[in-house]
């Protein structure tokens, strides 16, 4: 498998070469160059362990690693450091919940990032050298980065987030940790003002070239990749429970790097006929969707801080597809998005804002009675960001067949 940049300025690469490049060098991200149909594959994956599930969708992707190495990396990262399962799938009410709160921070995000500080670690072990990861979070992604990548051997992070507007847990979980290679800085200001630093740098190739920079937000491909697994477990897990031919997935969405996991599942051909894609106020993404306007908007803080976002990085990777992979069109669009802070496609032009995504937001309001509502009828205690998913699945489409957790970088 071979991977190029979204804005078609890089030659080809392999995973390992794009796993360390991070950002593509020209600015834009760097996308596989071709998405594998596994269809053929489906009956054979039901009933697979997620170790053996996830070696057998990242083989796909990661060629360049032999596949006895490639097993030893994902045992590696699923093997002990998660309690009750990967990413179980359970029955609340007439929905289904896919949680991903069972590693060792309780992010959604210890899923991609337990592997790729082992994809870190393998590559720097046979090319030797050293690797500054720059990291930017509102939550989730820097108490995650922080644990997979901390006391490692040539590595050290710096996780920038914004003072004050993250979750007090994750901010200790951050900020506590004591290991000489990680450093934890907070700014004042939006997680936006902190990714737009990030890419900044990650920008300036002299720079990057010189301190050996990398990065573990998701516009590293390989956390997409790790999170594409858990679409086809949960996937081929209620198809098998319920008869049905396919499932809904409902996910709450920032970054937009969640739910593009599992836009290339559908591609791939997971059994999932529809992404609902809930916001809270921070609602870019959701206008888009409805409207084919993607236009910044002043960033709200919400209970759900993960999500408060307005410029949701992993949204270019879909966008390098709606436009028939057309790179010099991408560059246009993201030229008008830097320059008037808006883009827009025609939403009546076939393929372009498709009828698998479905959206809308939820409020304050929405999110806490979603909460109580939750813990009194069902006894089931969630999290603000998965209210947003339960708020968008009651308002807007009814019960669905399945529901998923937060999404942030």
């Amino acid at each position: 498998m071979k991977y190029i940049s979204t804005r078609g300025q890089v030659d080809a690469i392999e995973f390992l070469d794009a796993v360390m490049m991070g950002l593509a060098d020209d600015g834009g991200l760097i996308v596989p160059a071709e998405i594998p149909d596994v269809t053929g594959r489906l009956d054979r994956w039901r009933g697979l362990s997620y170790v053996d599930l996830a070696f057998e969708v990242m083989r796909l992707f990661a060629t360049d690693v032999p596949a006895a190495d490639l097993r030893t990396l994902i045992e590696r990262a699923y093997g002990e450091t998660f309690d009750g399962g990967v990413a179980p799938v359970v029955r609340v009410g007439e929905r289904f919940v896919l949680e991903l709160w069972h590693g060792p921070t309780l992010s959604f995000k210890d899923v991609a990032l337990q592997m790729l500080g082992n994809l870190f670690e393998y590559v720097l072990s046979r090319r030797g050298g050293r690797l500054n990861i720059l990291a930017a979070t509102s939550g989730d992604t820097g108490s995650a980065a922080t644990c997979g990548v901390r006391g490692r051997r040539g590595i050290d992070i710096f996780v920038m987030h914004p003072a004050g507007r993250v979750s007090p847990i994750q901010e200790r979980q951050m900020t506590s940790v004591l290991d000489d290679n990680v450093h934890n800085i907070a700014l004042a200001g939006s997680f936006d003002d902190c990714q737009r630093i990030m890419k900044t740098l990650a920008g300036d190739l002299d720079f990057k070239r010189r301190y050996s920079l990398g990065a573990v937000n998701s516009v590293n491909w390989a956390r997409v990749m790790a999170q594409i697994v858990y679409y086809f477990s949960a996937s081929l897990a209620v198809t098998d429970r319920t008869g049905r031919p396919s499932v809904r997935f409902c996910v709450p969405t920032g970054n937009f790097g969640n739910i593009l996991a599992g836009w290339y599942a559908v591609r791939m051909g997971a059994p999932i006929s529809q992404l609902v894609l809930a916001t809270n106020e921070n609602d870019i993404l959701a206008r888009f969707f409805n409207s084919g306007e993607y236009s910044l908007g002043q960033v709200h803080h919400t209970p759900a801080p993960a999500m408060d976002i307005q410029v949701a990085s992993n949204f270019e990777r879909y966008l390098h597809h709606k436009v028939g992979r057309d790179a010099e069109r991408l560059r246009a669009l993201m030229a008008d998005f830097a320059r008037d802070g808006a883009l827009h496609i025609d939403p009546d032009l076939p393929g372009q804002v498709d009828a698998l995504f479905e959206a809308a937001p939820a409020t304050r309001a929405d999110i806490l009675a979603a909460i109580r509502r939750s813990h009194e009828q069902y006894d089931y205690v969630i999290d603000p960001h998965t209210a947003c998913g339960t708020s968008v699945v009651e308002s807007l489409v009814g019960a669905l067949t399945a529901g998923g957790a937060g999404d942030e970088s």
